[in-house]
C-alpha cells in the first residue's frame, strides 16, 4: 500500500534534516446508512497530536467557542425581529488552516513510500490531530 499526499499541502523533506518529526496514523471509518448498511468506507490520515510538546511544537491551542447563553440571545432576538437563521458546517474544517509553525510528519504504518522511505513530510496546512489545528483554522476566519 502507498499513501498518496496532496502535494499542495506537503512536501516531502529527508528526516535526517529535521529537528523532530510528529508521528502519523491512519482513521478508518464505516458510513452507514438507516438500516446499518456500510454504503462507504472513509480513511483519513492524522497526526499523533499527544507526541507534540507546548512551546516547541506549537504556541497556541486557544480558539474561541461561542457560549450557549449567547446563541440564545442571538436566537431570540433573530425570532423576536422575525429574522431568517441560516447554519453552516465546514466538513474539512482542520484541513484547511494554515501552519505558522514548521510542522514535520512521519510516514503512517503500512503507507511507507517505497522511493521515499526514509522521508517525512513538512505540512503547509492543518492536519486532524495536531494541537494547533483548531487555531490555525480560527486564524483563517479572522
Amino acid at each position: 500500500k502507498e499513501v498518496i499526499i496532496p502535494s499542495s499541502n506537503t512536501q516531502s523533506i529527508p528526516i535526517n534534516m529535521v529537528p523532530n518529526g510528529d508521528e502519523a496514523s491512519t482513521s478508518y471509518n464505516n458510513k452507514k446508512d438507516e438500516s446499518s448498511l456500510v454504503i462507504r468506507n472513509k480513511a483519513r490520515l492524522v497526526a499523533v497530536g499527544y507526541s507534540q510538546q507546548e512551546r516547541i511544537d506549537y504556541d497556541e491551542t486557544f480558539a474561541p467557542v461561542a457560549r450557549i447563553e449567547a446563541i440564545r440571545l442571538f436566537l431570540a432576538s433573530a425570532a423576536h425581529k422575525d429574522f431568517t437563521v441560516f447554519q453552516m458546517d465546514v466538513k474539512t474544517t482542520f484541513l484547511n488552516g494554515i501552519l505558522k509553525e514548521e510542522v514535520y510528519i512521519g510516514q503512517p504504518p503500512g503507507f511507507v513510500s517505497k522511493q521515499y522511505s526514509d522521508h517525512v513530510y513538512a505540512l503547509d496546512k492543518a492536519l486532524y490531530g495536531l494541537k494547533q489545528a483548531p487555531r490555525a483554522w480560527y486564524d483563517v476566519l479572522l
